[in-house]
């Protein structure tokens, strides 16, 4: 069954009329009703089209957090072949809120880290709802640096609400492993794509998508902050997460303009969980098209591109 979003109630409400009328039809009850389910489906998508053509940040913000969405696992499955995960930190033990490992996309050898959600209570809790640990940043170096010494790209998938802020976690050094996996990512001396498939949550993200080519599906968000967090410092209200929202400018069409992402990958009308195929493959594509781009590059030439990059964030506005 469809997950509706609060805002899309004009368009369950049509397309549960369809859904009767269509029971209506099969079980012999109504005559001629095949006009009537035209007219309401062509209504719907109608309405979702206006709906979905003027989100604010907060709709974003809700679509890119829908339980349907595709995560990690999904485009994993998708785009890559001959997936080998790799587990642990070599220090302190194994965080399966970061999947990573090699495979091959598209016939190249390349590797892959990305946040996983979950899908489902006993899956959230095990990959604790893509919230990273220490171990789990530690896991990403790792693997960063065998990629780097084999002259594999990198690709990473961002989808956290940000890093796990546990005691636990801070006492394992969360800032410091966060902020190797960004050293890392900038030390990189062969090509590496981010993209933010969901969620992109502060340092939590930041540590896998300080990346070549950054991009962003086109109902992602990226920020420093949750608006529940920023609502919550602000204005000591929760409630306020709306206006923290569209005051943070964390969609994908605001942080193109500021040079913090490079591409925006189009959604499906309605989403990317009305149509995962279309999206896991519009990923793909763009996943190619920026490592095409970085081919054929030396080393220093990447790192000094990747450099620039992020030094010119917020120069020119």
């Amino acid at each position: 069954m469809r997950t509706y979003l609060e805002f899309e109630k004009p368009v369950a409400e049509l397309q549960a009329k369809v859904q009767e009328l269509k029971a209506m039809g099969e079980s012999g009850d109504a005559v001629a009703i095949g006009d009537e389910i035209a007219r309401l489906e062509s209504r719907a998508s109608q309405a979702l089209a206006d709906i979905y053509s003027k989100l604010t940040p907060w709709q974003k913000t809700q679509v890119a957090r829908h339980p349907d969405r595709p995560h990690f696992v999904d485009y994993q499955r998708a785009l890559f072949d001959e997936f080998t995960p790799l587990a642990g930190d070599r220090k302190f033990g194994d965080d399966q809120a970061v999947v990573a490992g090699f495979a091959r996309f598209r016939g190249r050898p390349v590797a892959v880290i990305g946040q996983e959600k979950g899908n489902d209570t006993e899956s959230r809790i095990r990959h604790n709802f893509g919230m990273a640990r220490p171990e789990g940043y530690r896991k990403a170096v790792r693997i960063m640096e065998l990629a780097d010494r084999f002259g594999l790209p990198v690709v990473a998938l961002v989808d956290t609400a940000g890093a796990y802020p546990g005691i636990d976690a801070e006492e394992r050094g969360q800032a410091e492993a966060i902020a190797r996996s960004t050293e890392a990512c900038l030390k990189l001396g062969v090509g590496n794509v981010a993209v933010v498939i969901g969620e992109g949550g502060s340092g939590g993200a930041i540590a896998l998508a300080t990346a070549s080519r950054v991009m962003m599906l086109e109902h992602a968000i990226y920020s420093v902050i949750s608006p529940e967090g920023a609502a919550s410092i602000l204005w000591r209200d929760k409630s306020r997460a709306q206006d923290a929202a569209t005051n943070m400018r964390i969609t994908a069409q605001d942080l193109v303009r500021f040079g913090v992402v490079d591409t925006v990958i189009p959604e499906p009308l309605g989403g990317a969980h009305r149509d995962p195929d279309a999206v896991l493959t519009a990923t793909g594509d763009a996943i190619a098209a920026s490592l095409a781009a970085l081919d054929g590059l030396p080393a220093d030439e990447i790192r000094r591109q990747r450099r620039e990059k992020f030094l010119a964030i917020g120069r020119n506005l």
